[in-house]
């Protein structure tokens, strides 16, 4: 039984699959909108809002933590210049998962997850 289980494990092992999630994330907020898997585009759009949220915070602590999950540190940058202030009112929901068929060699549900104007 599966009761109370959280995430999807998308076959990989933990570690690559963390990895995975950073860099979705890091191009997420990097270019504004991605186009990957529906699974994995659900999965990291709770991590792209919690990078947000870091955002918002503001401290020195909050940066650290947003430095410890993104790769790049122009992303993280962007996030306290860029999105913070863009959603300074906004509780909440800062990305969109809209979904685009199936992909042509596996059908794989494909999404675009993007950020919300």
């Amino acid at each position: 039984m599966r009761h109370k289980l959280s995430g999807r494990k998308l076959g990989r092992p933990a570690a690559h699959r963390w990895s995975m999630y950073r860099n979705l994330v890091t191009d997420l907020l990097n270019y504004g909108k991605i186009t990957t898997t529906l699974p994995k585009a659900k999965e990291a759009r709770g991590l792209a809002d919690k990078m947000i949220t870091l955002g918002k915070e503001g401290s020195l602590a909050s940066r650290r933590r947003a430095l410890a999950f993104i790769f790049d540190e122009k992303v993280v940058d962007k996030v306290f210049t860029v999105y913070a202030p863009r959603y300074k009112s906004r509780p909440g929901g800062y990305t969109r998962v809209l979904k685009l068929g199936s992909r042509e060699g596996d059908r794989a549900p494909m999404a675009l997850i993007e950020m919300v104007e």
